[in-house]
């Protein structure tokens, strides 16, 4: 299955999400190297074998080995930075906020990719993964760095349908109709 092969898997009853899909993929004003670290990023996020066994081939083939590395790199540090700090964010006790996290990032320190491209894949993946806070952080690191809103609503875009898209089809995965 390619990129067309999983827009044709989407069910008629989620029609518009093939059109999405191929809107924000096949039409996305972003960079290569931004929209398919994006894309791969999110797709890991996802947690769809399926949606990430289709979408991976087509990321390694348009960036670079660096920029694939680091795409999974930003999926991997996100999983565990989104939920401590969308943890952190959500109790009502704010001197957790105040505890040193202890955990370590030292992709941050030198992802391998231009800073923006990483800032770009680490919002996405916190929009898959909910947390308020890393998106907040995020966005104003892109905006920082000169990125527009409409650039970083892309990513919001893309993030969103690459998910809707992984939840539907291993919905019917599991459902079989």
């Amino acid at each position: 299955m390619s990129l067309d092969a999983l827009k044709a898997a989407v069910p008629a009853y989620a029609k518009d999400l093939s059109r999405n899909l191929d809107s924000v993929i096949g039409h996305s004003t972003l960079p290569a190297q931004r929209l398919w670290g994006t894309v791969l990023a999110t797709a890991i996020a996802s947690r769809s074998a399926l949606v990430l066994r289709e979408l991976a081939p087509e990321a390694r083939a348009r960036l670079s080995a660096e920029a694939y590395t680091a795409a999974k790199a930003v999926a991997a540090t996100m999983a565990m930075s989104n939920v401590f700090h969308r943890t952190r964010h959500l109790l009502s006790d704010p001197g957790y906020g105040e505890l040193r996290a202890g955990l370590r990032l030292n992709v941050l320190g030198d992802p391998g990719v231009e800073r923006a491209d990483f800032e770009m894949w680490a919002f996405a993946v916190s929009a898959v993964n909910g947390c308020g806070a890393c998106l907040d952080a995020h966005e104003r690191a892109l905006r920082g760095a000169g990125t527009d809103r409409e650039s970083v609503q892309e990513a919001v875009r893309i993030a969103s349908v690459v998910q809707a898209v992984a939840v539907t089809l291993d919905a019917e995965a599991v459902l079989g109709e």
